[in-house]
């Protein structure tokens, strides 16, 4: 182990619409689609600074169509919806996993108090 984890697997399963990845911690994490597309690092989801993180909605039944990988730190995901800027960084896709339950509710309260919803 290299003392940040270090992805051993990454695998997109396209049926499920699902990145399955594992680390060189031994932790597997298995991300839907709707909760990386929500989750986007891309500046239109996170915004250009502090604070300035935008709530995406609608987005229940988004698909992952393809993966590209970005040199030896990221992978790129590419939406049906079109979004494709978003590179998923080693470190962001652990945390991403790590933090699954807490980041799952707190987007979920977000929608609640918007008034939002994950149905497009």
């Amino acid at each position: 182990m290299t003392g940040r984890p270090w992805p051993e697997e990454l695998r997109l399963d396209l049926k499920d619409s699902a990145l399955g990845i594992g680390f060189d911690t031994g932790e597997k994490f298995r991300l839907t689609a709707e909760y990386l597309r929500v989750h986007s690092p891309s500046a239109e989801v996170k915004g250009h600074g502090a604070g300035a993180a935008r709530l995406v909605a609608g987005k229940r039944n988004v698909k992952i169509t393809d993966m590209k990988a970005i040199g030896n730190y990221a992978v790129r995901l590419i939406f049906d919806d079109g979004h494709d800027t978003g590179l998923y960084s080693w470190d962001y896709l652990y945390e991403l996993g790590r933090d699954h339950d807490r980041l799952w509710a707190d987007y979920f309260a977000r929608l609640d108090a918007e008034g939002a919803s994950r149905e497009p």
